[in-house]
């Protein structure tokens, strides 16, 4: 056994962390359950253009929103390199390169959103097709974003699993928290799994369970350390 010891940039890392982890959970919960699901109606393709072309501001201040949470998630993955590197730097920053996939993937969700908007919209380019084929491809736009979420997803899982691992051999946090977070991270990399073989795995597994415990995980680990922050122990055998 070695000692663990704790530098101070790791500690300002942790604060740093359990904010990140807060805030994008909140703007998150706030753009999905306040805004997107309240215009987006799926599998009704007119009802949905009307919802946004009538609420427009709304929209795109949840596009906003989610530009907000991807940087908000570079953050947080910057101070889990931080916190994490001193462990184990290969994995630390393989979790991180994940992590990173999980925002691009958001991006590309992102970016869709602005196609459905632009579609909608209309515009000189866009008069010669018609009202109802354009409501047809921006709600083909708005669902092509499931997909960009299930694929990050699966990295977003995994860079959970990596850094719920570090977490353990580093016992920075309770070990019993630390092994909560492998076994939800990696729960959520096979059912994603699973979903991409099998499309009507949803029917086994709630669609809302395949990351439901590790967001559990998450807010148990931020508020770990905002309030506690890291602890001083000694690092496992390899």
């Amino acid at each position: 056994m070695t000692v663990n010891t704790i530098d101070q940039s790791q500690r300002k890392a942790a604060k740093v962390a359990g904010l990140a982890y807060l805030f994008t959970l909140v703007v998150v919960v706030y753009v999905n359950f306040g805004i997107h699901a309240r215009l987006i109606v799926h599998g009704r393709a007119a009802e949905t253009a009307r919802n946004i072309l009538a609420h427009e501001r709304l929209f795109r201040i949840g596009i906003v929103g989610d530009l907000t949470y991807c940087a908000g998630v570079i953050v947080l993955l910057t101070a889990l390199y931080v916190i994490l590197a001193p462990v184990n730097r290969g994995l630390a920053l393989l979790g991180a390169a994940w992590r990173l996939v999980w925002v691009l993937m958001w991006l590309a969700m992102t970016l869709n959103l602005f196609d459905a908007l632009r579609l909608l919209g209309g515009g000189d380019s866009l008069r010669a097709f018609e009202v109802e084929r354009l409501q047809a491809w921006a709600s083909l736009r708005l669902a092509a974003g499931f997909d960009y979420y299930y694929v990050g997803l699966l990295f977003g899982a995994s860079a959970s699993t990596v850094c719920s691992y570090l977490w353990f051999k580093s016992r920075y946090i309770p070990r019993s928290l630390a092994g909560f977070g492998m076994i939800s991270s990696a729960f959520g990399v096979a059912c994603t799994l699973v979903f991409f073989v099998f499309p009507h795995f949803d029917q086994i597994v709630n669609l809302w369970w395949f990351d439901t415990p590790m967001g559990i995980f998450d807010i148990v680990l931020s508020f770990w350390l905002l309030f506690k922050g890291l602890r001083p122990g000694e690092l496992s055998p390899r």
